[in-house]
């Protein structure tokens, strides 16, 4: 019958020995995990830094429960000690050596001071307590919630601070080159909308990075609820080395980088318009020489018209407009001075103004010349129709002659009476239809009309 004691059945000399070397490895890779936390760069960085928010109150925690871990340590090396202690005394234990081991290995043998962490001991065990008698395994849970909890603090921190401060202190630098750019064509702050963007941006990533480096546990976020403290979850050594996955949030560092880029566009769309302001302004100015050339023609044009063209209302031609010439000399003082920002909009609307000047000349001069197109259109026909007289053997006719003289001297006569000759041409044509066949006089007809 087996032996039992307070700790339950007495373990055999074989089980004591696999108990203690289990335990021995136990320790060893918590004394590991332990230095490592301890030099991990997250527990320098934020021993060192200045904190608040979120990341102070974690941290106040986590730095108690890091001290709270080394003292367990401590306890719990010293029981495991103590047991090997037992077990050198012989190679073969006597039985209340091995009700000993037993008590050592598996009993509520280790003492703990609750007063080292208050509310940690509070929440852990219950209420508050000086002293406390725990088993080794129970020592390993505590440990192994704690390492959790530290390291979770520890990790998100270095997460954060390796994730942002680098990358916010690379897009400063270049949101300064940005402004450097911006300054070179006119863009300045409460002079443009882009100066205005620049340093909101500029505020808004300084504002951040310190943000950053106070409070680093306020831009993490976990994959899962934070392990909170006294929460036991697990025993064993893998999942106190375990680390809480989470992402490091990048949202508003992220924005600033697209808003600097769409401010990068716009101003490189300014400093084209510097390498293009003179070519662009040369082609407004051209455009502008065209559409008063055409003017003057329609003028012209319209005064050959009032004296070749009787009874016949001629549009009259319109002037050059004067403020688009003052656009056209602001435009080019804003070049001058190097107003980038200001002459965008301005070329912009000049070059579509300037071409709509072209068009607005070119249909004057068309609407123009309108009755001059006419009479050579009739005087077209005119021959067209003599022609048909040779051809059809009537050419000598003496009322097709009568005709063809009427009809050519109204249309060469000044002013000529568009009506009056348009009707002398279709009698003209009248007098062909007789010698005509009727293939010709369709074709003829169709002439006429």
């Amino acid at each position: 019958m087996a032996l039992t004691g307070s700790a339950g059945p007495v373990l055999s000399r074989e089980e004591v020995d696999r108990e203690l070397a289990r335990l021995s490895a136990e320790r060893e890779a918590v004394e590991a995990a332990l230095l490592a936390l301890q030099d991990h760069p997250g527990r320098r960085l934020l021993e060192g830094a200045a904190l608040s928010g979120r990341t102070e109150e974690r941290w106040s925690v986590a730095a108690q429960g890091l001290s709270l871990l080394w003292a367990f340590f401590d306890r719990y090396s010293e029981a495991l000690a103590a047991a090997r202690a037992v077990r050198s005394r012989r190679m073969r234990p006597s039985s209340p050596e091995l009700a000993e081991l037993t008590e050592l290995l598996r009993g509520r043998a280790v003492t703990v001071s609750g007063g080292q962490l208050p509310d940690a001991a509070r929440q852990l065990t219950g209420p508050a307590r000086l002293v406390e008698q725990i088993s080794l395994t129970e020592l390993m849970d505590r440990m192994n919630t704690w390492y959790a909890t530290v390291l979770e603090v520890v990790g998100a921190a270095d997460a954060v601070w390796s994730a942002l401060p680098t990358r916010i202190d690379l897009l400063l630098a270049e949101l300064r080159r940005v402004a450097s750019l911006a300054a070179s064509v006119g863009v300045r702050a409460g002079a443009h909308p882009l100066g205005d963007e620049l340093t909101r941006l500029e505020r808004e990533l300084s504002t951040l990075r310190a943000e950053v480096l106070a409070d680093p546990l306020a831009l993490w976020r976990p994959a899962r609820v934070p392990a909170q403290r006294g929460t036991e979850y697990g025993s064993g050594v893998a999942v106190a080395q375990a680390t809480a996955a989470g992402a490091v949030d990048t949202e508003r560092f992220d924005q600033a980088g697209r808003a600097l880029d769409n401010v990068r566009v716009e101003l490189e769309q300014l400093l084209r318009l510097r390498d293009e302001a003179d070519e662009r302004l040369h082609q407004v100015a051209d455009l502008l020489r065209r559409a008063d050339a055409t003017l003057g023609e329609a003028r012209q044009a319209r005064g050959e018209v009032l004296a070749k063209i009787a009874a016949t209302e001629v549009p009259a031609v319109p002037g050059p407009l004067a403020a688009l010439r003052e656009s056209v000399h602001q435009a080019a003082e804003l070049r001058q001075s190097g107003q980038w920002h200001r002459l965008a909009p301005l070329l912009d609307a000049l070059e579509e103004q300037a071409a709509r000047e072209l068009s607005r000349a070119r249909q004057s001069l068309t609407e123009v010349t309108a009755p001059l197109a006419e009479r050579a259109e009739l005087r077209g026909r005119l021959d067209a129709y003599k022609a048909m007289a040779a051809r059809l053997g009537v050419a000598e006719d003496p009322e097709v002659i009568e005709r063809y003289e009427k009809a050519r001297w109204l249309l060469w006569s000044a002013p000529c009476d568009l009506r009056a000759a348009a009707a002398a041409v279709a009698r003209f044509q009248q007098a062909l239809r007789p010698a005509a066949a009727p293939q010709d006089a369709r074709r003829y007809d169709g002439q006429g009309d």
